[in-house]
């Protein structure tokens, strides 16, 4: 997940926080760099691609665009080189030769884009050194598939500054701006725990105004999972303090002189004042409105937009939001459980997996999820957030009982008909009673397998990956001994011509041998094999964030 900083009230987009958010597009510049591309300042200097915005993401003023800065200065730009080459030469090496040296080399380099204020791409370097040692140590938590992301954005962050792209979202800021919020009305929603990989820990409090704006109140701090537990009930730090966080997800507010920061966090200066107000059910004004909407259409405006690349600032903010449906229970199937959504107009809804927002034994998520797979046939309302990194699949924080139905939940008064996942925990009293599966509905086991169809994109994500396991030297010898000989044929018939084509390109640089004017083998260094693994990357990211899109609809 992106790294946040002490006290960033945002947690990462759960699914296991193991794969970072997604490039949409062919690489920099818009299109695969050729074999034989230099280094990225001899890149043209043409177009302009999107860019995903992180936490530290600078946001325009008012939108203007004559804000926006013409580009990075000219000590961004050698930042930005020095960048690009220390992550080269560590794609090149992989994880087996990305030891001491070439981990300190990254380093300097981050301190020195800090230096030039480049706070997006030092925080990505931060990440592949992380991802690196976490990798080379054989850590429990290391994920390759992070390591994979954290180098791309890495790569693609440093090649677009070092030739003077001027996306939005690319040069990054150190911190957020608070504006003055006026007057506002809000009610609470739910409770999300907070367990960074980065040693902070807390809570975060959704809450939803009368029109609809979603804001949060955070009580994130270094700590570990006992802090996360701890905050769940601790005092709100907002005004007077009157409430806990408990109280405040089924609760409101009348905030005065509210600061708000352009992510929807709300301040806690001196001159803010709260005041306790009558919650709002799920059943009425915007909560109402929210599960009114098809979950195709709301997982559809959350994916949409291209954030990656820096020209959408709010692209991941709007990712983020939350999103409200009522399903159906069919059962459990492997780790996660598989539901469906209740739409009137039609039998039934797409299928839709449902995963622990976290897996940390701390907290509650796994546990009440595995006492809703136990009721199929039950009935859920859920609020939750959209996984933007697997197919059709749902980050449940809270649930509550279907208005109207029998076969629901029947939580304590004391909850106000909802269930923080991550905090209450569910017992079998709260569930409806145990009835057998229509014999018309999908079966668990069948449903799994129609969620998700098999796709060869497998094949380039295995190349993509092997470089970073291995190094440029395991994809030349994979390439040599026929390892992904055929990938190409089941690519081409599925339609992904493109990356068959980069694929291919990869394998192939990966190999590439020059010599010199005496027939002498020489080193033609990383970088024409940096671009051709940034362009199968980000074409394998992209094309799989469109088949995510398309997953989510009937």
């Amino acid at each position: 997940m992106p790294d946040r900083r002490p006290g960033d009230a945002r947690p990462g987009p759960g699914r296991g926080d193991d794969r970072g958010g997604g490039g949409r597009g062919w690489g920099c510049g818009g299109r695969p760099a050729p074999p034989g591309a230099g280094t990225p300042d001899s890149a043209p200097h043409d177009e302009a691609e999107p860019g995903r915005t992180p936490s530290t993401g600078q946001q325009p003023a008012d939108g203007a665009a004559g804000d926006r800065p013409a580009g990075p200065t000219a000590a961004q730009v050698a930042a930005a080189r020095g960048l690009w080459a220390a992550a080269a030469a560590v794609l090149a090496a992989g994880v087996p030769g990305a030891g001491a040296v070439p981990q300190a080399e990254l380093l300097r380099a981050a301190h020195t884009a800090r230096l030039a204020g480049l706070p997006r791409a030092e925080a990505a370097a931060l990440r592949v050194v992380r991802g690196l040692r976490a990798a080379r140590d054989r850590h429990n938590g290391h994920s390759l598939a992070g390591l994979v992301a954290a180098l791309r954005e890495l790569l693609l962050t440093a090649g677009r500054l070092a030739r003077g792209d001027a996306g939005p979202g690319l040069i990054g800021s150190v911190r957020r701006d608070y504006r003055p919020g006026g007057g506002l009305r809000v009610f609470g929603v739910c409770r999300e725990p907070v367990i960074s990989a980065t040693g902070y820990a807390g809570v975060v409090t959704h809450l939803v105004s009368e029109d609809g704006r979603w804001f949060s109140v955070a009580d994130v701090r270094p700590g570990g999972p006992a802090r996360a537990r701890g905050a769940g009930t601790a005092t709100v730090a907002l005004g007077s303090g009157v409430l806990d966080h408990a109280r405040l997800a089924r609760a409101g507010l009348l905030v005065t002189g509210a600061t708000v920061s352009p992510d929807g966090r709300l301040g806690a200066g001196s001159g803010v004042r709260a005041t306790p107000l009558p919650g709002m059910p799920w059943t009425e004004g915007p909560m109402a409105a929210l599960f009114a909407r098809p979950l195709a259409e709301a997982a559809n405006a959350r994916l949409s937009g291209d954030g990656y690349y820096g020209d959408d600032p709010d692209a991941e903010e709007r990712a983020r939001e939350l999103v409200g449906c009522d399903l159906m229970i069919l059962g459990p199937a492997g780790d996660h459980v598989l539901a469906r959504e209740l739409l009137p107009a039609q039998a039934g809804g797409p299928l839709i997996r449902l995963v622990p927002a976290s897996r940390h034994p701390g907290l509650a998520h796994v546990e009440n999820l595995r006492r809703l797979a136990s009721r199929p046939g039950a009935l859920v309302r859920v609020v939750g957030r959209v996984d933007p990194a697997r197919a059709a699949t749902l980050l449940p924080l809270a649930v509550g009982p279907v208005p109207g139905a029998t076969a629901t939940l029947r939580l304590p008064q004391e909850w106000q008909d909802r269930a923080d996942l991550g905090y209450d925990r569910l017992q079998g009293s709260h569930l409806p009673p145990a009835a057998p599966q229509p014999a018309t509905e999908t079966g668990p086991a069948q449903a799994e397998a129609g969620i998700d169809a098999a796709s060869p994109l497998w094949r380039v994500r295995r190349v993509v990956e092997v470089a970073v396991a291995g190094g440029r030297r395991a994809v030349a010898e994979a390439g040599r001994e026929r390892v992904f000989a055929g990938q190409d044929v089941p690519l081409r018939r599925a339609g992904f011509r493109g990356g068959a084509d980069l694929g291919a390109a990869l394998t192939a640089e990966a190999d590439r041998r020059t010599r010199d004017v005496f027939g002498r083998p020489a080193d033609s260094g990383p970088d024409a094999y940096a671009w051709a693994w940034l362009a199968a990357a980000t074409y394998l990211e992209a094309t799989e964030r469109a088949v995510i899109r398309a997953s989510w609809q009937p």
